[in-house]
């Protein structure tokens, strides 16, 4: 009788006291969070630099809404590839990003809306707003997945 052993061998690389999972940046969630990340840092920069304000609280709400969903995003991104929220069990992660996403779809909206409509001919604030738009149209995609992930219907074992 002949038997065969199979090993597999996984090599992770190590940065200090965490695992980097560099293979994150290629997943679709991954990508789905550097594009965010990528359209609404343009978005920001587009309203920031913009000279000729017809209307100065709708730039800085959109400015506002730009910068911090940028920062959350790139927080979620450090979590996945640091795979730190293995570190922290006690909460949600699945469920967090997706009340994240929901919430940052429906502002990110609405700052880009506003700044369509009083961008007021300046190019630089309509190429912001639809740069807003694509990060809206990937943070409602990402909290599709995120859905399917945390609340979609689960297979068990057992037929009826």
């Amino acid at each position: 009788m002949s038997h065969t052993v199979i090993t597999t061998t996984t090599t992770t690389r190590t940065f200090g006291d965490s695992v980097l999972n560099l293979g994150y940046n290629r997943t679709i969630p991954g990508l789905l969070k550097i594009g965010q990340m990528l359209a609404l840092l343009v978005a920001f920069l587009c309203v920031h630099c913009a000279h000729g304000w017809p209307s100065w609280a709708a730039c800085q709400y959109f400015e506002v809404v730009a910068l911090w969903f940028l920062i959350a995003i790139l927080i979620f991104f450090l979590m996945h590839l640091f795979r730190l929220q293995a570190k922290m069990p006690c909460i949600n992660w699945p469920l967090t990003e997706f009340f994240h996403y929901a919430v940052g779809s429906v502002l990110i909206l609405i700052a880009s809306i506003i700044a369509a409509v009083k961008s007021g001919g300046v190019s630089a604030l309509v190429a912001g707003s639809v740069f807003g738009f694509i990060a809206t149209f990937l943070m409602v995609i990402n909290m599709w997945t995120s859905y399917s992930v945390s609340c979609g219907p689960h297979q068990t074992g057992a037929t009826v």
